[in-house]
């Protein structure tokens, strides 16, 4: 092969890396949740758990930093699935229950708890299909808002990939971090390629003359 060949044939593979590095990045970047109304993605922590086919799930009250926080935020789960809120004690008292006009299923766990390991339970029904808003009545006006989504038949929307709990300037960027590094290796990989055949043909081309010279 000569040089001008090998750069044509380098530059098309480098192309071709770099484009399938570029769709595997954004098809793993789709991602479908419900469309949750903006009392619940306005919700402190704002952390997302797709539950769907778990019998039993366990939802933190008192969660985050400051204790303000219900984790996972937002829920997605079947009917028929048991929610567990277990309180934490951190963040002072608090309670579940669905704000007014917040969607079907009826949570409220009664006056505001502070004690640790406190549980309210709540089994999902058919009756609950959809997304329902709750909050923590004594901390509404500070953010302590979530949601459960139950059953198939809610509105969707694809965003652009979960929340894994990288820092927020990599979490942004629009991929999930594997992509950045599939990319990454790509290039690397194509970079040696390209060197180690560059040294190749030179010098194996100044043998190769320098043989045919000597006979």
């Amino acid at each position: 092969m000569k040089r001008r060949e090998f750069v044509r044939t380098a530059g098309g593979t480098t192309a071709a890396v770099a484009a399938s590095a570029g769709a595997t990045g954004t098809a793993a970047a789709q991602e479908v949740q419900p469309e949750w109304p903006s009392g619940v993605t306005n919700g402190n922590l704002g952390s997302y758990r797709d539950a769907r086919g778990e019998s039993e799930v366990t939802v933190q009250v008192g969660a985050g930093d400051s204790g303000l926080a219900f984790d996972p935020t937002q829920l997605w789960v079947d009917p028929g699935t048991t929610i567990t809120w277990e309180w934490t004690g951190n963040g002072g008292a608090h309670n579940v229950q669905t704000v007014e006009d917040g969607g079907p299923a009826s949570l409220d766990s009664g006056d505001a708890v502070d004690e640790e390991g406190y549980t309210y339970e709540y089994e999902t029904s058919e009756e609950d299909a959809g997304i329902t808003h709750y909050h923590c009545v004594p901390h509404t006006a500070v953010g302590m808002h979530a949601g459960i989504a139950v059953g198939e038949d809610v509105p969707t929307v694809e965003t652009g990939g979960a929340n894994t709990g990288w820092p927020e300037d990599i979490a942004d960027v629009g991929m999930p971090i594997h992509a950045h590094w599939v990319g990454i290796s790509a290039g690397i990989g194509v970079v040696l390629t390209m060197i180690f055949t560059f040294y190749t043909l030179k010098y194996g081309e100044s043998a190769h003359t320098g043989h045919g010279g000597s006979r």
